[in-house]
């Protein structure tokens, strides 16, 4: 059974907002006898390589069609020189407004200069930019992480010991922030050792070669935490190659795959909810509250719940991501 969804007050008003929009524009278009243009956006996205922005796309391209408008979209694969000669092709296309996901917050910033020089607004998603953007749409990152670091320094015991931290890239501000706030949540143990261990840039397959020569080197290890699901699902399956049941595991993110292995087991301990396919919805509304003149928070807050024992099995479903939808208001 999936966590009840949660229909957006705002989706209704935006909806009844653009409807708004789309009469006033449709008595024009009769007026002049030519079709209303339909609303382009366009979405830089920093790479394919991870699920989860696979999914946050599927998100974005699923409302743009849902709301009539047309989304550009363009990969970066993770190089930002690319990023910034995407974005300057975007612009040359007419988009009417530009949804970024950087590869690196401050060498984005010829493109935010060129967006602005057109007149077109920017919002990021998911990674902020250090300026230059009218919104940022993401889940408070700090948050997730201590939700987690509570919980795993919870499972941990009296007893504490030494948790290796799988990072995700360097320098990005998700990871500092999962870091971060991971850092403050298992605190509250005072017995936990953290090392740190290398960027595996989110990626599994990284994660299990990071894992092999961690483990090697820490086998006093008591667990894992990684700063998603995947590269906590790379760590697990390292760990049970090795027959080391005893070292727990928590990642960030609710890959459906991390709440099935916390449903059925006892080693993977905890994750936080961080539905990609929302956050698309969530940011494709907001780009069109903004074309449609209204004001919205600097921060669109996507919300986040720790998931673990009690309430992973009613989180497992089909999804790639558990569905976690909050009401939210916003525009």
């Amino acid at each position: 059974m999936k966590i009840k969804r949660i229909i957006l007050a705002t989706v209704a008003s935006a909806s009844l907002l653009l409807a708004g929009c789309s009469s006033s524009s449709s008595s024009e278009a009769a007026a002049t006898d030519a079709p209303a243009a339909k609303i382009k956006i366009g979405f830089s996205q920093v790479t394919l390589q991870s699920p989860f922005y696979v999914e946050l796309q599927k998100g974005a391209q699923a409302a743009a069609e849902a709301n009539g408008a047309e989304l550009i979209f363009v990969d970066a694969n993770g190089d930002v020189n690319k990023q910034n000669n995407d974005i300057q092709d975007l612009i040359t296309q007419g988009i009417q407004v530009l949804i970024l996901n950087p590869a690196n917050p401050e060498a984005v910033a010829p493109s935010l200069a060129a967006a602005k020089a057109a007149g077109i607004p920017v919002i990021t998603v998911d990674r902020p930019v250090t300026s230059g953007a009218v919104a940022h749409i993401g889940r408070d990152n700090k948050a997730m992480g201590q939700l987690v670091g509570e919980a795993l320094g919870k499972a941990l015991g009296a007893a504490g010991g030494k948790v290796i931290e799988l990072q995700g890239d360097a320098g990005g501000s998700v990871m500092a922030d999962r870091r971060d706030g991971f850092a403050a949540g298992i605190a509250s143990n005072p017995k936990v050792k953290i090392v740190l261990g290398p960027y595996a840039e989110y990626i599994r397959a990284k994660a299990v070669t990071a894992m092999q020569d961690l483990l090697q080197a820490n086998p006093d290890v008591k667990a894992v935490y990684a700063h998603n699901d995947d590269m906590a699902l790379g760590a697990l399956q390292v760990l049970k190659e090795a027959k080391r049941t005893d070292v727990l595991v928590a990642g960030v993110d609710g890959l459906g795959e991390a709440l099935k292995a916390i449903a059925d087991g006892t080693q993977y301990v905890a994750t936080a909810f961080n539905d990609p396919k929302y956050l698309g919805d969530v940011t494709i509304q907001v780009a069109l509250a903004i074309l449609a003149g209204k004001t919205v928070p600097a921060f669109v807050d996507a919300g986040t719940q720790l998931a673990e024992k009690s309430n992973a099995a009613g989180a497992v479903g089909d999804a790639l991501f558990a569905e976690y939808r909050p009401t939210l208001n916003f525009g």
